[in-house]
């Protein structure tokens, strides 16, 4: 963070349970241009205003990188629904040793402290949700990543069966990296632009995607990406899920960028969830759409410009 703030923003608090201070910095890993949470200066911040993770590890890094930011004294707001994480949020910030009061108002829970001269386990939270190798994976990630300790099996299912691919693409929705590891074992591949919205993975991606040929982009697809056109293939495993709900017009507008991006005879192979009714959206977009595999679940189709 180059220039010295007072006051800082997690995520996007809905406006009528939390009052942002003027100036406050956005440091979400989510909202592509945001600063860097970790690069706050320890005791530095007089107020922080948190929308807390829903994933209980990533969680605790968060709420410990806001006390470590935070002066003596200095003034934190963190809230969450109930249910993804609210009701565990009061119990985890006693656990850093500081005096809270909470309050529940439209299905959140909101937590006000005061932080204490001396936060209590603030560096096994912040050793715990840092970035790791992990050997299961042979990666470095971090928790909050899409499926940031396990392969998903989507994208397993899209490693068995793409075939070696050429030219220019792009992985949409990039991840740590492990569908642009296999794109690039194809030597005919020229270039390839890795795309993800979490800050985060496009950190890890780079870490384990040690090739010249690859670029990366912390960037939303729902607005303009440079350099995304005129492409010979795109790979993706696409999300569905946004702020916790199901949200499938997130793919949707996945499959538009992809066609968006392609040359004409451009090929898309694309892994979802068999439930979600990409069909009508890949037929829409695409001259031909074939499924070329189909278990456990999730599907993979090859769709053509």
């Amino acid at each position: 963070m180059s220039d010295p703030v007072s006051a800082i923003v997690y995520g996007l608090p809905p406006a009528e349970l939390a009052d942002i201070p003027e100036g406050a910095a956005q440091v979400s890993p989510l909202i592509p241009g945001s600063a860097r949470l970790e690069d706050v200066p320890p005791d530095s911040l007089a107020e922080a205003v948190l929308l807390a993770p829903p994933g209980t590890i990533e969680r605790r890094y968060a709420l410990a990188l806001a006390l470590r930011a935070l002066r003596p004294g200095g003034r934190l707001v963190a809230l969450a629904p109930k249910d993804r994480g609210g009701s565990r949020l009061g119990k985890e910030l006693a656990g850093f040793g500081c005096v809270v009061a909470e309050e529940a108002r439209r299905h959140h829970r909101i937590c006000v402290l005061d932080r204490p001269k001396a936060p209590a386990g603030l560096a096994t939270a912040l050793e715990e949700g840092g970035p790791r190798h992990i050997d299961n994976l042979a990666l470095c990630t971090q928790p909050g990543v899409f499926s940031w300790d396990r392969l998903d099996p989507g994208s397993a299912l899209l490693l068995s069966v793409l075939p070696r691919l050429a030219g220019r693409g792009a992985d949409l929705g990039c991840g740590l990296g492990l569908l642009a590891r296999a794109v690039l074992a194809c030597e005919a591949v020229a270039d390839l632009l890795l795309v993800d919205i979490d800050r985060r993975a496009v950190e890890m991606a780079r870490r384990n995607v040690a090739d010249p040929r690859a670029r990366f982009a912390w960037a939303d697809l729902r607005g303009p990406v440079a350099d995304l056109a005129r492409l010979d293939f795109v790979v993706m495993n696409p999300p569905f899920h946004d702020g916790g709900a199901e949200d499938r017009a997130l793919g949707q507008g996945f499959i538009a960028r992809a066609a968006e991006a392609l040359r004409p005879g451009g090929a898309l192979w694309l892994t979802a969830n068999a439930h979600l009714p990409y069909e009508r959206a890949l037929a829409e977009r695409f001259g031909s759409v074939t499924l070329r595999a189909s278990e456990g679940g999730y599907k993979v189709y090859e769709a053509r410009r």
